[in-house]
C-alpha cells in the first residue's frame, strides 16, 4: 500500500524546506534507511532518510523547489500501483503547487539588466562566431561552481548542452573574446545601471529575522576593554611545544570566557518574558561564517574541557558548518557566543546578542603597537574585546566584573592548565 511521505520538521524553528537534491528518482526501489533526499531548513542542510520500503512513486517537489512542513513530499508504494487518487486526495498539495522557485539543478543567471536592454555578444568556444543570448542563461550546478571558481561570467558563455545549457565543457573550453581577436566587442554601454539578483535561501531568511527581533527587543549596550597578549603570546608558545598539543588564540578566550562565567554566573543568563534563568553549565557557541550568513555551534559544557578539546571541537564543527553537515542539535542550547574576527584583521567589533542569551563577546585582532610599561613606551602586543549585553539580564558593573576575570585568565593562560 502507498504511504505518502511529508516535508519533514527537521529542526524546533522549522516551518518550511527546500528540496536542495534528490537521491532518489521515480521509479527507483528504496530500502528502509535509504537517502531519499537532502533538505534545506532554517539552519542546515540535512539528509532525509526514508522509513519506508517500496518503489518511489511520485514526487510533490522539485529540486529547489520550497513548501511548508508536512506538505507532500512523495508516495513510496509497489512498483506500478497508481497513486492519482491519494495524490489529488492530499489536502496540502494546492499549497506545494503555489511554491514554484527556480530549481536548482536549472539555476538562471540573470545577465544586466538596463533601461533598454542590450543583449551581450559572446563567441562559441568551438566556431568562435558571436553567439547572442536572449537575456537568461540556464547552467548545471557543476559549471556554475567552476565558473565561480575561475571567475568567469557566464553571460558570456556559450552553453552547448540541451536547450542551450551551460554545462562542464563549456566552461572548460571557454576562451575570453577580445577585440583583438577579430570578435564583435559589443557590450552593455558604460552608465547604464545593472544589478543581480538572488533568492533568499531558507538559513538567510531565518538569520535576518532572528538578528532583527534580538536587535530590536533586548536593549543591548556595549563594554569594551583592551587587554595585554604578550603573556599569553609566550604561554602559548610554550603550551604548544607540549606532545600532541595546538592551540589557537580563540582556543584560549573561549576558554577564558566559560572560566569567567563560572564565577559571574548573571552573564551566563537567558531572558523570557515570565523569568530570568541563571544556568549553572556553561555552553558556548561560536559564530561561524559560512555562504549562507553566520552559524553558531555549541561547545556543551566548555568550562569542563581542555583548551585542546575545544579547539578540536571548534574546528570539526566549523568544517561541519562550511560543508552544511552540521545538524541543529549541534547548534542548540548555548549559554553565551563568541565572535571572533580577529584573523580577518579586525580590531573592534560590536555583535548581535545570540537571543535568549545575555551576553556575546566580540573578539578583535591582536595589535603590536606602542604601549606604556612602567611609565615607558615600549612596543606591545594588544586585543580588543567588546561584550555586548542584554541590559534587562546584565547590569554594567556586572558585565565589567565579568570583563576583568576573563581579562586575567586570557593574560595568564597556565592559570587554566589546571
Amino acid at each position: 500500500m502507498a504511504e505518502i511521505i511529508t516535508m519533514p520538521r527537521l529542526s524546533d524553528t522549522m516551518t518550511e524546506g527546500v528540496v536542495a537534491q534528490w537521491l532518489k528518482k521515480v521509479g527507483e526501489k528504496v530500502n528502509e534507511g535509504d537517502i531519499l533526499a537532502e533538505i534545506e531548513t532554517d539552519k542546515a542542510t540535512m539528509e532525509f532518510e526514508s522509513f519506508n520500503e517500496g518503489t518511489l512513486l511520485y514526487i510533490g517537489l522539485n529540486d529547489g523547489e520550497s513548501a511548508p512542513v508536512d506538505s507532500l513530499l512523495a508516495i513510496i508504494g509497489e512498483e506500478g500501483e497508481n497513486v492519482d487518487d491519494l495524490v489529488k486526495n492530499f489536502k496540502g498539495l494546492e499549497e506545494n503547487v503555489k511554491e514554484t522557485p527556480a530549481p536548482v539543478k536549472e539555476e538562471k543567471v540573470e545577465t544586466a539588466e538596463t533601461k533598454k536592454e542590450a543583449p551581450a555578444v559572446v563567441a562559441n568556444p568551438a566556431t568562435q562566431q558571436p553567439v547572442v543570448n536572449t537575456g537568461k542563461i540556464v547552467a548545471s550546478p557543476l559549471a556554475k561552481k567552476i565558473a565561480k571558481e575561475k571567475g568567469i561570467n557566464l553571460a558570456h558563455v556559450a552553453g552547448t548542452g540541451e536547450k542551450g545549457r551551460v554545462v562542464k565543457r563549456d566552461i572548460e573550453n571557454y576562451v575570453p573574446i577580445t577585440a583583438t581577436s577579430g570578435a564583435i566587442a559589443t557590450s552593455v554601454a558604460m552608465n547604464e545601471e545593472s544589478f543581480e539578483e538572488t533568492k533568499n535561501s531558507q538559513m538567510r531568511k531565518t538569520i535576518a529575522r532572528r538578528l532583527a527581533e534580538s536587535k530590536f527587543s533586548a536593549p543591548h549596550y556595549y563594554l569594551m576593554l583592551e587587554i595585554n597578549m604578550d603573556n599569553a603570546i609566550a604561554s602559548r608558545k610554550m603550551i604548544n611545544e607540549l606532545p600532541d598539543t595546538k592551540v589557537s588564540f580563540n582556543d584560549i578566550v573561549v576558554k577564558a570566557s566559560a572560566m569567567a562565567l563560572k564565577k559571574h554566573p548573571q552573564v551566563n543568563s537567558q531572558w523570557f518574558d515570565d523569568k530570568t534563568r541563571v544556568n549553572h553549565h556553561v555552553n558556548i557557541g561560536v559564530a561561524v561564517a559560512v555562504e549562507d550568513g553566520l552559524l553558531v555551534p555549541v561547545i556543551p559544557f566548555t568550562d569542563q574541557k581542555s583548551m585542546t578539546q575545544i579547539g578540536a571541537e571548534v574546528k570539526d564543527k566549523a568544517t561541519k558548518a562550511k560543508t552544511k553537515k552540521l545538524t541543529p542539535a549541534e547548534m542548540e542550547g548555548s549559554t553565551f557566543t563568541v565572535s571572533n574576527l580577529g584573523m580577518f584583521g579586525i580590531s573592534e567589533f560590536t555583535s548581535i546578542i545570540n537571543q535568549p542569551n545575555s551576553a556575546i563577546l566580540s573578539v578583535g585582532a591582536i595589535i603590536e603597537k606602542p604601549v606604556v610599561k612602567n611609565g615607558e613606551i615600549v612596543v606591545g602586543n594588544t586585543m580588543k574585546l567588546t561584550l555586548a549585553c542584554d541590559h534587562r539580564t546584565v547590569d554594567g558593573a556586572t558585565g565589567a566584573a565579568f570583563l576583568q576575570t576573563l581579562k586575567q585568565y586570557i593574560e595568564n593562560p597556565v592559570t587554566m592548565l589546571a
